[in-house]
């Protein structure tokens, strides 16, 4: 290989036809892209009152346990209420199909047989062919009418290392590392657009082609994250949450303990305490 560089003039029409036409493509597919996956979402179901029973007592009692080192409620109806959900979690009370029956072990929920993770499913796989057939056919298009194009120097040095990432689809060693081929064109556009989509779409957009890579493909995009968790066991939480509660009992320390004789000595009607 020669030291000298070897100089390369491109055709201004690769510009024109070429460089603008794959950004301009990919810019739109990816904001069509996102109101596809807008108008593909599906309204979430309202929960029955039982499942939400079921997890609104959940809730009751970790906040419970949760201000139980500085709590608002007096020791004697803090222990009650903790007492009456523990009894509740123990009996299966507030589970949504009803107490166990019997001594048998509760079977785990399938979510084959919820209706409501079936249609995230669903969701999210229509989701996921809305990312992905784009992106494949725009690779086809560009390696079928501008493989082993050469579109563009990068105004900045770069080390042998990137040669590969690159110049995809040139075979040339002696090729200067700084040579965009359109093939990585489409790459490097596939992963920098993301800052163009947050720009004009906001955060929480469905162009993002990074989630293309990470995304699951039972994930319904951005607030699907609970249609996708599988199915909670709440007859497990619940007696999990039953310990904690006991455990909590001996933390509680209620707030207005003695609140009459600290407002005394705030006031200083009443000497402190040594």
């Amino acid at each position: 290989m020669s030291t000298n560089a070897v100089s390369l003039y491109l055709d201004p029409q690769i510009r024109d036809w070429v460089l603008f036409p794959i950004t301009l493509v990919m810019i739109l597919v990816g904001i069509l892209r996102h109101y596809v996956v807008v108008l593909l979402q599906s309204s979430p179901k309202e929960l029955s009152r039982a499942a939400m029973r079921e997890q609104r007592a959940l809730a009751r009692s970790q906040i419970l346990r949760a201000t139980a080192a500085h709590s608002p409620i007096p020791p004697s109806f803090y222990m009650s209420i903790s007492q009456h959900l523990s009894d509740a979690f123990a009996a299966g009370t507030y589970l949504k199909d009803g107490p166990p029956k019997g001594d048998a072990p509760s079977a785990p929920p399938n979510p084959i047989t919820d209706p409501a993770a079936m249609d995230g499913m669903m969701a999210g796989m229509k989701t996921q062919m809305v990312m992905m057939v784009p992106q494949m056919i725009i690779m086809g298009w560009i390696n079928f009418f501008f493989q082993g194009f050469v579109l563009i120097k990068l105004p900045f040095p770069l080390t042998l290392g990137f040669k590969s990432m690159l110049q995809r689809g040139i075979e040339t060693p002696d090729m200067d590392v700084r040579w965009v081929s359109s093939l990585s064109w489409y790459f490097l556009n596939f992963f920098g657009l993301n800052g163009l989509y947050r720009l004009i779409l906001g955060n929480d957009n469905s162009a993002d082609s990074s989630r293309d890579m990470i995304a699951s493909p039972f994930a319904a995009g951005p607030g699907a994250a609970a249609a996708a968790s599988p199915v909670q066991d709440y007859n497990k939480l619940f007696k999990a949450e039953k310990d904690n509660l006991e455990f909590s009992e001996g933390l509680h320390n209620w707030v207005g303990k003695d609140v009459e004789k600290r407002v005394l000595r705030k006031y200083g009607k009443l000497a402190p305490a040594h």
